[in-house]
């Protein structure tokens, strides 16, 4: 299913996508009892960050499951969609029931990917959805499984094809989950993709809305509507959450200090650093780390 992989410039351990073998390289899909069997409960319940996408949903039991840093309770019917570079952690899974799909960025076919906004790093992870849309899900979920264990029964080839076209099929019908009743969720322009991919290339460098418009060609107000039309917050907010992300990440998962932490996001100073933290969580990161990791605060 994965393996781990620690690179010493960066003290977050990821995990890679690893197909079993004689499957097709790229996509999985196992019942939870499966990864229970697999996965021993010490290893699920470490902090993960996977370069593949986690699909789960529940079809007996509950169970809580933390994406950076926010808890989802999960219970049958309920989707969990956990994206590349989230770093998650498995809740309880004794009594849990259900499917978890993983799947490679590169399995998807670039139409989907665009349509369910795969790659935007904003986007909810967490689905209820209605008993008629639930009915769909289940019935996409179940082709898709039963596809998957048929391995043998068609080519190769074939076989992978229709893996990928039965899991757009469901990532479709997620997706269009997330637009609010009566008011399907705009298609993201041009602009607002150019934004997107340029502040995860370069948040660490820069925080300046300014130096993204002139590198990107625009005004500083159009990435701001445009940024406002899709993400429903200015290009400001949108980078400064990106750049707050990261550091809870750093904090949360490495030995850091906040000095090379501050460092490694151009801050000036760990205190410049501390000061901006502080302004937009509330805490200081050396309060923030204890915090997440169960410490009083000195």
């Amino acid at each position: 299913m994965a393996k781990n992989r620690h690179d010493a410039t960066r003290e977050i351990p990821e995990i890679l996508f690893t197909a079993p073998a004689g499957t097709p390289a790229g996509v999985e899909v196992l019942p939870l009892a499966t990864l229970r069997r697999r996965v021993p409960a010490a290893r699920l319940a470490t902090l993960q960050r996977p370069d593949f996408h986690h699909l789960l949903t529940l079809t007996g039991g509950t169970l809580w499951h933390t994406v950076d840093f926010t808890a989802y309770a999960l219970e049958p019917g309920s989707w969990l969609w956990v994206r590349p570079g989230q770093v998650h952690q498995w809740g309880d899974l004794t009594h849990a029931e259900g499917t978890l799909i993983l799947f490679r960025q590169d399995f998807i076919d670039a139409a989907t990917a665009a349509v369910t906004r795969i790659e935007d790093l904003h986007a909810p992870v967490l689905r209820r959805p209605l008993p008629d849309d639930a009915a769909a899900l289940h019935r996409a979920v179940d082709h898709l499984t039963a596809e998957f264990h048929a391995l043998g029964r068609l080519p190769l080839d074939i076989h992978t094809e229709a893996l990928r076209h039965l899991l757009s099929v469901l990532l479709l019908r997620l997706a269009h989950l997330t637009a609010p009743v009566g008011s399907p969720a705009p298609e993201p322009d041009s602009t607002y993709l150019r934004f997107r991919d340029a502040v995860e290339r370069d948040f660490a460098r820069t925080r300046r809305v300014e130096d993204y418009a002139r590198a990107l060609g625009y005004s500083a107000r159009t990435l701001s509507r445009a940024t406002l039309a899709t993400a429903g917050l200015g290009a400001k907010e949108f980078i400064d959450r990106r750049v707050v992300l990261e550091a809870k990440r750093l904090l949360a998962h490495s030995d850091q200090t906040a000095a090379r932490i501050a460092d490694h996001l151009a801050f000036p100073s760990a205190t410049h650093f501390s000061k901006y933290f502080h302004q937009r969580t509330g805490q200081t990161p050396i309060g923030f780390r204890h915090t997440v990791r169960g410490h009083p605060t000195p």
